[in-house]
């Protein structure tokens, strides 16, 4: 599992590691029933404190992502696809709210908004 923390970024360390395994496990990257490695392990491969890839792994429980059993470690959690695609369209929503807000700053209708999303998604 390759996870990269940026310390330059504005976002907190447990948020970059809750992000970076959620995009994995949403793009099948992992799989339901994998192990994830020990809170330990991961801590000491990233060079961070324990107690913040604790903070991760009960963020990721929290949300349905993985569950831990204790002494035997924390794994993907069943796939609820529902919660997945909730999360992908959560996601779109927000990156939606900044351009929606730079549209206003730069004075782009919506009409101009929803022809430029479509000839990007139609890739013209």
């Amino acid at each position: 599992m390759n996870i990269i923390i940026s310390n330059s970024s504005n976002q907190p360390i447990y948020e970059q590691i809750v992000s970076q395994i959620k995009a994995l496990i949403i793009s099948g990257e992992l799989n339901e029933g994998d192990a994830l490695p020990s809170m330990r392990l991961l801590a000491k491969e990233l060079r961070i404190s324990v107690i913040t890839t604790k903070r991760a792994y009960e963020e990721l429980e929290k949300e349905g992502f993985i569950v831990s059993v204790t002494g035997k470690g924390s794994f993907v959690a069943s796939k609820n696809l529902e919660f997945i695609k909730e999360q992908q369209l959560k996601e779109i929503e927000n990156h939606m709210q900044k351009i929606i807000h730079l549209a206003g700053l730069y004075g782009i209708s919506l009409d101009e908004l929803i022809e430029m999303l479509t000839l990007m998604y139609k890739g013209e």
